[in-house]
């Protein structure tokens, strides 16, 4: 086994429930640690890329990340696995865009300004302040999806940017936290609580720092405690930015530190 000389690290700004990672943040800061996946710019391409988590990610925590045979790991302290992530060769779902005044229009109606189990989650929480969380507030449009505006705020920017393009960009971590939450709520946040267990993600271009782009959501099915859902985000425009599918555990709401919907 190979180590990486990279650690990976969750401030509790990036957190979900109270005391542990959102799941797309953590997700999407593994993947940039898989080698050969990264473009050479960071800002186009990025091949699609599977993150499992295996338990809470910690905040605060220093976690090694290590590699063997295509599989990057974060590890804890006590050699816990976290997650994993790999690159994989599938055909992710991307979602039709919904124009921006739509996508407003639906943010009325979002479940999380009455119910949420985890309000101060990086993402979707509404207890989060601009320019803190991404505010990210999906209501119900079409049949069965959600959609909501976002506008990547500058403390998200990637750090690479101002190398190869004159745009400033999000970071890969946001922009997997973007896609994270939506596919929550598209698939019944408000009927049971549910945390990421996996998410897959394919970035083609990362989106552009104060631009509005609209996050889609739509459920695929449920299996036990399983929830199957797919997201995508687009620009204004209506072009494609980055497009997701995850699986969803349903779990304990004392085990999270969440609010039941029941």
């Amino acid at each position: 086994m190979t180590q990486i000389p990279d650690q990976l690290l969750v401030p509790r700004r990036f957190r979900g429930p109270p005391d542990s990672g959102n799941g797309g943040w953590t997700a999407g800061a593994l993947a940039t640690h898989l080698r050969h996946a990264s473009p050479g710019n960071r800002v186009e391409g990025w091949p699609a890329v599977e993150v499992s988590l295996r338990r809470p990610p910690p905040l605060d925590t220093v976690l090694q990340v290590v590699e063997d045979e295509g599989t990057t790991t974060a590890t804890e302290s006590d050699g816990a696995g976290v997650a994993t992530a790999r690159r994989v060769g599938v055909a992710l779902t991307d979602l039709e865009p919904v124009p921006v005044d739509q996508a407003r229009t639906a943010e009325a109606a979002y479940p999380g300004h009455t119910f949420h189990p985890f309000p101060t989650c990086f993402a979707c929480g509404t207890a989060r302040e601009e320019g803190d969380g991404l505010r990210i507030f999906p209501g119900p449009v079409g049949r069965g999806g959600v959609a909501a505006t976002w506008r990547p705020h500058p403390s998200l920017s990637e750090d690479w940017h101002t190398y190869v393009d004159a745009s400033t960009r999000a970071s890969v971590a946001a922009t997997w936290a973007a896609l994270d939450c939506v596919g929550g709520w598209a698939g019944g946040l408000t009927e049971r609580l549910m945390v990421l267990g996996r998410m897959t993600t394919r970035i083609t271009t990362l989106p552009v720092i104060g631009e509005e782009h609209v996050v889609v959501g739509a459920r695929r099915g449920a299996e036990g405690r399983k929830t199957f859902t797919a997201a995508s985000l687009h620009d204004s425009r209506g072009h494609l930015v980055a497009s997701a599918e995850h699986v969803w555990i349903a779990v304990d709401p004392a085990t999270f530190g969440g609010v039941s919907p029941r």
